[in-house]
């Protein structure tokens, strides 16, 4: 692991050590790694809906298409 030094305003750190226990962190360590960890999920998954998005000629997805999903996976 790296160890990094970030300075922030004292209101921040109070902030941060508030919503470090109200989500049940051990630490505000863990706490701002859970936050990052996160960011980089949706920026992952947004990267998956753009690829999607540009993967081929769309098609229009209603209960009917849904259904038929269903049953093929359920096959």
């Amino acid at each position: 692991m790296v160890e990094i030094t970030l300075s922030i305003p004292e209101d921040l750190q109070a902030f941060l050590e508030r919503q470090t226990i109200k989500n049940g962190f051990g630490s505000t360590d863990d706490y701002l790694c859970h936050l990052l960890d996160g960011e980089r999920e949706k920026e992952r998954i947004e990267g998956m809906l753009i690829e999607g998005l540009e993967s081929g000629k769309p098609i229009e997805v209603n209960d009917n298409w849904w259904e038929q999903k269903r049953d093929t996976l359920i096959k």
